[in-house]
This record gives structure tokens, sequence and C-alpha cells, in this order.
């Protein structure tokens, strides 16, 4: 008989806690079987919510990715790469097929905008090493701007300050 991982003799530990893909398989067999007094409820509960929670965050993370090569890509014309419109395209497809999966992110997406700008902002500033006055406080892309495949900018101003 093979010898079980010493993890997993562990009796007062919940099978949640010893092995989360056994626990995971398990309750789909007892949610399948309609076996729901043998679920732990208050794990399961807590994954979806995490789930959720993931979708989100996930969401929050191409959007700034977006909004940070935007930004790159509109004020440092001079440096326009295929890795930041390859990046630009790939994490819009991203939050488009997040968007197609759960339609109710899309309200998410519009509140989260502004905070997401200011971080890509932020970002945009450390990795240019431009001044942060470069780029505008409030965001200038449109929503749609920010998930049309075709949209890489809008106008450049007429002057952008130096970093002396």
């Amino acid at each position: 008989m093979p010898k079980l991982n010493p993890h997993l003799q562990n009796p007062s530990k919940s099978l949640y806690q010893q092995d989360y893909l056994q626990w995971i398989e398990r309750t789909i067999a007892q949610l399948q079987h309609q076996n729901y007094d043998q679920v732990e409820w208050e794990h399961l509960i807590e994954e979806i919510k995490d789930r959720g929670r993931s979708e989100r965050r996930g969401l929050e993370s191409n959007l700034i990715v977006v909004l940070l090569h935007l930004l790159k890509w509109q004020y440092q014309p001079d440096r326009r790469s295929g890795s930041w419109e390859g990046s630009i395209l790939k994490h819009r497809r991203r939050i488009n097929k997040a968007l197609e999966d759960s339609p109710s992110l899309q309200p998410y997406l519009q509140t989260i905008l502004a905070e997401s700008y200011t971080a890509a902002r932020k970002q945009a500033k450390a990795e240019t090493g431009l001044m942060i006055e470069t780029f505008p406080t409030e965001c200038a892309y449109s929503l749609s701007d920010l998930l049309d495949d075709d949209f890489l900018s809008i106008g450049i101003p007429e002057s952008i300050p130096d970093m002396d």
C-alpha cells in the first residue's frame, strides 16, 4: 500500500485545508449528486466570493496596463514599439473576454476607470521619466476607446513638459 502524504493524515484539518483540488472535486461530486448535507458550505461560499474578487482584480489590472501603454504611446511617440501595441491588444482582449463572459462587470469597469487611470498615470511617470504633469489628471480616454482595438491615441499635445 502506498504511503500517504503526512499532511493528508492530519485528522484535525479539513479536506479543504489538506488538499484543495481534492476538496473541489469532492464538492463538485457532492453537488452533482445533490448530497447537500455533505457540502462544506462555508468554504464553498468563500471560494465563490474569492472568484468574484479575482475577476474584478483581473479586470482592473488589465485596464491599468491598457491605460499605461496608451499614455506611453501618446506621450513618447519616438519610443513606440510593437511590444507596447501588442500589450495594448492583449490586455484589451482580456478585458473584452471578461466582459463577454460576465457582462455584469461592465458597470464595475466604469467605476474603476478614474482610480485605474490614476494608477496608470503614476506608473507612466515612473516608467517614462516624464513629469507627472505631462499626463492629464483626468482620463481623456472613453471606455469605448479603451476597448477598441483600432484606437491607439488621441491627439498629441502641442508641447510636452520637459524633465528639466
